[in-house]
């Protein structure tokens, strides 16, 4: 007797639950027990004292310290810790200045939330330092703060120094151990690339080498001196990561070779990784290297790559004139801040956050005005955190938001209704804290539900409300989850195709200029090099933007998965370029100059087709060229892209 058919198990869609998955990175305990004792000594030294509120606010600002320290190079975080503290401390006064002045406190923070906006389009620390100038100046204009008006700022200030100090303590011991356990793991992750070529995980492990790769840049060339004679070890290091570049150009050759010949001998990846952990120890001396001998072009690359890379690594002292330029220096501090300036005043995409921000924080602030709401700050700090930018899309942080939230609350009100005020915060919070930097690193509903006991048990300080927090604080945050939903989401339909389309077709723009570069009869080794390193830094933000779009509604989350194929395929032609530029310099013949000029057509067109329509349109396209020559790789994942999408030329 036949079995009835199975009725289809309801579930929600992947991309509603994308976000609840927790990430697999391990738990980052140093940063576990700075948070416990810097949040929770504040409130032990504000109770021997007889001062709690003032323990309180010392510890929230410590929090905003904790929240902002993601950085590796001890610069860096520096920057990612003190400078935020400056704009939360004005922050905090001008909400200080407003506190019960009803209309005149929503527009001081509709403005503040637009220039918030607007600033968090700079970078890194400014976006930190974006978020804290409004969310401090949120929290004083919804809480009441200790006369006089600098009182705040200045202890707020000093949880921040406090994280600060606390982060410094290993500076005198590691001052250049980030940089180098990074430079490390990228000749680690390229080992792994090695070890992946020929197979289906070549293309997870070549991401991973360029994520590396930019990690790596950013950290070493943050603690880059003006003169060399200052930081002989950071002249050393950069010289080993320029080094290791040649390895990952080489690399799409290999992949090719190994894909008609078989894998590559296990001695390369041994060897790659033996460079790492020379990187890491510091060694010197001559490298003992124990290769195949090299037959064809691509072994010839990856030989010639690997016995550089050794002689550099293992040198004590580098070249100190030969290091900065493979990518070129910095511009001036006042030629960036210029540029930067500009960037800001007069970029579209910076007035429309900082105007959708300011919207949502003003219908969030006169809600509250007009509605009479205990302690109402909670709305406005939840759409705040709702509509940070960079850290995934509207929609998914806000259900995010709300179902961390609840989840935090819950947690809240147990300790509320169960532990007395008093000394027994300390040791709670100390557990409370520690738990920030631990979820924190799995994702943003865990870092959510990880924050919201700690502000909460910190107001509880401030007001005295006790269990009477936690119901009120869950329909804040549901309010403060909608106002954005809806005023920074529904009412703001960007474009899809504007967002992510005009981003994928400039790298396809990029990569038809790549192919004129690098067979184009030029001699410009630099050039190809800072040209094929942008070219994959935009590939993975175009691969992150992607990501998140990944995470929203219908239709945006389903175009994303449309189109992510054609993401991976522009990976693979820029793969195939390299692969081909590097058989060339390592004896294979030079290709035909009409044949790269019709690549350069074919791509071209389709990065017109990717500007002009949202709609994929299947392309058949024919590039006449030799079957065995050195673009023959390249013209087939050419003709797979436009394969995929192209313009409608029906």
């Amino acid at each position: 007797m036949a079995r009835p058919p199975k009725s289809p198990r309801l579930a929600p869609p992947a991309w509603l639950t994308a976000g609840f998955k927790p990430a697999p990175t391990p738990i980052p305990w140093a940063a576990v027990a700075r948070a416990a004792v810097a949040l929770s000594a504040p409130l032990a030294v504000g109770l021997a004292v007889g001062q709690p509120a003032y323990g309180a606010l010392v510890s929230m600002g410590a929090l905003s310290g904790v929240i902002g320290d993601t950085a590796d190079a001890y610069r860096m975080r520096i920057l990612n810790i003190a400078v935020p503290q400056l704009f939360g401390a004005v922050g905090v006064t001008l909400g200080t200045l407003v506190f019960g002045h009803g209309w005149a406190a929503v527009a001081v923070l509709t403005l503040v939330a637009l220039v918030s906006g607007m600033i968090s389009s700079i970078g890194a620390v400014a976006s930190v330092s974006g978020l804290l100038l409004l969310l401090n100046a949120v929290v004083g204009a919804g809480l009441p703060m200790p006369d006089p008006w600098w009182k705040a700022p200045l202890l707020l200030g000093l949880g921040g120094l406090f994280v600060l100090l606390l982060t410094l303590l290993g500076w005198p011991f590691r001052r250049a151990a980030p940089e180098r356990s990074a430079v490390a793991a990228t000749y680690r992750s390229v080992a792994e690339l090695y070890e992946a070529t020929g197979t289906s995980a070549y293309d997870e492990k070549r991401q991973a080498v360029t994520a590396s790769l930019n990690q790596s840049y950013d950290l070493v060339l943050a603690r880059r001196a003006r003169q060399h004679g200052r930081a002989p070890s950071l002249v050393r290091l950069l010289a080993q990561l320029n080094v290791a570049v040649p390895l990952v150009e080489a690399a799409p050759a290999a992949h090719l070779r190994a894909r008609l010949y078989g894998p590559l001998s296990a001695t390369i990846p041994a060897a790659v990784r033996e460079l790492a952990d020379a990187v890491e120890e510091g060694r010197t001396g001559a490298p003992v290297l124990d290769l195949p001998a090299p037959e064809r072009p691509a072994e010839k690359a990856v030989d010639h790559a690997l016995r550089y890379a050794a002689a550099v690594v293992h040198k004590a002292e580098p070249d100190a004139y030969n290091v900065d330029d493979r990518l070129g220096r910095p511009a001036a501090l006042r030629v960036r801040v210029r540029r930067t300036t500009r960037a800001v005043l007069f970029s579209e995409a910076s007035w429309r956050y900082g105007l959708r921000l300011a919207l949502c924080i003003g219908l969030a602030q006169a809600l509250v005005s007009l509605i009479p709401v205990p302690r109402s700050y909670w709305v406005a700090l939840t759409v705040t955190f709702v509509m940070k930018p960079d850290f995934g899309s509207v929609f998914s942080r806000a259900v995010l938001r709300a179902f961390g939230t609840a989840a935090g609350l819950l947690l809240a009100a147990l300790v509320l209704a169960e532990v007395p005020r008093g000394w027994w915060d300390v040791p709670v919070m100390c557990v409370l804290a520690a738990l920030i930097p631990a979820f924190s690193a799995k994702g943003y509903a865990f870092q959510t539900a990880a924050i919201t006991p700690v502000i909460l048990l910190l107001s509880d300080t401030l007001n005295q409300q006790g269990f009477d927090l936690v119901m009120p604080r869950l329909y804040d945050s549901l309010i403060g989850c909608g106002i954005a939903l809806i005023a920074g989401y529904l009412l703001w339909p960007e474009s899809w195709h504007s967002r992510i389309g005009d981003r994928l077709a400039d790298a396809v723009a990029d990569t038809a200029a790549y192919v004129t570069c690098a067979f184009g009869g030029t001699e410009d080794q630099g050039g190809r090099l800072r040209a094929r390193r942008k070219l994959y830094r935009d590939l993975s933000t175009v691969r992150s933007e992607f990501q998140r779009a990944l995470t929203e509604p219908p239709p945006t989350g389903t175009r994303a998965a449309a189109w992510w194929p054609l993401v991976v395929a522009v990976e693979r032609i820029v793969d195939a370029t390299t692969a081909a530029r590097i058989r060339v310099d390592h004896g294979a013949s030079d290709p035909d100059p009409g044949e790269v000029a019709a690549v350069e057509r074919e791509l071209r067109e389709l990065a017109q087709g990717i500007r002009e329509s949202d709609t994929l349109v299947e392309v058949r396209s024919e590039l006449p060229g030799d079957e065995n020559g050195v673009l023959a790789p390249l013209r087939q994942e050419v003709s797979a892209a436009r394969a995929i999408a192209g313009p409608d030329l029906r």
